[in-house]
C-alpha cells in the first residue's frame, strides 16, 4: 500500500493506493472517489479494524466502508468533511489513542476500541468519547485548520485546550482540569483543559470548530425573520 496527500495544509485530500487484495477502511462520507479496480462494502464490523467495538462513539459512525483491491492495483481518495490537515501515523504493535471526530481512516491490523472503561469515564467532563486505534498498521487522522505535533522530555509538562486536542500516544500522562472558577471560565472562553506530562506525544488542531459556530450563529437569519 502506498499513500499520497495533496492540497494541504487547508484542504488535505489522502490517496491510497492498494495492490489487488489490499484493503482500507474509511469513515462514511469521507470518499471522493475511486478506481473502478475497487470495490466497496460497507459493514460494522471485519477481522481486526472494527472487531472490539460494539459502535463508534462521538463524532464517530457505527458503519465504516472497507475499499478493497480487486484483480488488478486501484487507487481510493479521501477526504475528511471539515477543511484542514490529515496525518499518517504508524503503529507497531502500539495504541493511539483520538478524540470523536478526528479518525478518518485505518490499514492493516487495527482495531478500533471504544469500550474504553474509566478512560472514557474520565474524559466526559470534557464531552470527549476516545477511540483507542490499537495493533499495528497506519492510521489517518484529521482536523480543523493545521495539524501540529507536540512532543515532551521526561518530565516536562504542556496544556492544550480540549477543543483543540486531537490525538495522543499511550506513553505521555495527563490529567484533565478546570481553567479557574466558573466566573473566568465563562468570562474567558476557554473551560477544560489537559495537561499532558512526558515523555510522549500529543497532536492539536490549530483551529476550534466551536469557536467558529459561536462566531457564525449571531450573523445566521433566524427562523423569525
Amino acid at each position: 500500500m502506498e499513500y499520497e496527500f495533496t492540497h494541504q495544509p487547508s484542504f488535505t485530500q489522502l490517496t491510497v493506493t492498494l495492490e489487488p487484495g489490499e484493503s482500507v477502511m474509511a469513515e462514511p462520507g469521507a470518499m471522493v472517489g475511486h478506481s473502478p479496480t475497487v470495490s466497496m462494502e460497507t459493514g460494522t464490523s471485519r477481522d481486526g479494524l472494527l472487531s472490539s467495538a460494539k459502535s463508534l462513539l462521538g463524532g464517530e459512525s457505527a458503519f465504516a466502508n472497507e475499499f478493497t483491491a480487486t484483480d488488478e492495483r486501484g487507487t481510493v481518495r479521501l477526504a475528511p468533511p471539515s477543511p484542514g490537515d490529515v496525518m499518517a501515523h504508524e503503529l507497531d504493535d502500539e495504541t493511539l489513542y483520538t478524540v470523536d471526530g478526528a479518525f478518518l481512516a485505518a490499514t492493516g491490523d487495527i482495531d478500533i476500541d471504544a469500550e474504553l472503561g474509566g478512560l472514557k469515564s474520565m474524559l466526559g467532563e470534557a464531552s470527549l468519547t476516545p477511540l483507542a486505534l490499537k495493533g499495528t498498521g497506519t492510521a489517518f487522522i484529521d482536523a480543523y485548520g493545521g495539524l501540529a505535533k507536540l512532543e515532551l522530555d521526561a518530565g516536562e509538562s504542556y496544556v492544550l485546550d480540549n477543543e483543540h486536542l486531537i490525538a495522543w500516544d499511550d506513553d505521555i500522562e495527563y490529567s484533565v482540569e478546570r481553567v479557574g472558577g466558573l466566573k473566568s471560565t465563562l468570562l474567558s472562553g476557554e473551560g477544560l483543559v489537559f495537561e499532558f506530562t512526558g515523555p510522549g506525544t500529543a497532536w492539536y488542531q490549530t483551529r476550534d470548530l466551536d469557536a467558529l459556530v459561536s462566531v457564525l450563529a449571531p450573523r445566521l437569519p433566524s427562523q423569525q425573520e
